[in-house]
């Protein structure tokens, strides 16, 4: 496992804190998410799924009182749909300033020759996206990698092509790629997070190369700072 290790509190598992979710609490007991694992204080670790937080309500309730060592807490029903949209925004996030960067490259043609040419290592459909434009695009990119007859196919995200077109500030993106290998892992670990908690249920979502909005947190320092945080 690479970078620090943090445990689940629902599941017990031990994993790279960038591969789990941060929990927070603030000063007057609410529970909130802190993907970003920027908030003071105490935190608690989970690395279940949407669907697995929902049906673990008192055992939820349970584990934070001890992370937190307090009973006094308040867990918003939608705490689900709250990582989610945090977990969204971070991927994003990360997709913008990789295209500021220079390492995002959108249109057909561009793609097609970025993928022919191996300078492809990450690519990116809308959920809208057309299922011929896909096939081209993904059989270039075997073409170029050297893995023909592979099922290489990158990434339907379950975004349509006008959320993603907001999040690169380009009108109509319907496939995106990434054209550095460090730039692509970033992109990777930041959707692998968000896919992985969000489950199956929104698109079925082929990661065959994967590596595998919110507002921002109002916490203040209502514990003593963690050290295993």
């Amino acid at each position: 496992m690479e970078g620090p290790i943090r445990k689940c509190i629902l599941s017990g598992d031990k994993q790279a804190r960038d591969h789990l979710v941060r929990l927070a609490v603030s000063p007057d007991g609410d529970v909130l998410p802190d993907v970003r694992a920027k908030a003071p204080g105490r935190g608690a670790w989970i690395g279940v799924t949407k669907a697995e937080l929902a049906k673990s309500d008192k055992k939820l309730h349970g584990a934070l009182a001890r992370a937190f060592k307090t009973q006094k807490l308040i867990i918003p029903d939608d705490l689900g749909e709250r990582i989610a949209a945090q977990l969204q925004r971070a991927f994003l996030d990360r997709l913008g300033l990789e295209a500021k960067a220079g390492f995002v490259v959108t249109g057909g043609e561009k793609l097609d020759k970025a993928a022919r040419s191996g300078k492809l290592y990450l690519l990116l459909h809308a959920s809208d996206a057309g299922a011929d434009g896909m096939a081209k695009l993904a059989q270039a990119w075997r073409v170029g990698s050297d893995r023909e007859g592979s099922g290489l196919k990158g990434v339907t995200l379950p975004l349509p092509r006008t959320i993603l077109s907001m999040a690169l500030g380009r009108e109509n993106v319907v496939h995106a790629g990434l054209t550095d290998p460090r730039a692509a892992k970033r992109a990777s670990e930041a959707l692998d997070r968000w896919l992985h908690f969000i489950g199956p249920d929104p698109l079925p979502v082929p990661c065959e190369n994967v590596s595998q909005g919110a507002s921002a947190l109002p916490l203040e320092a209502s514990h003593d700072d963690d050290k295993t945080d």
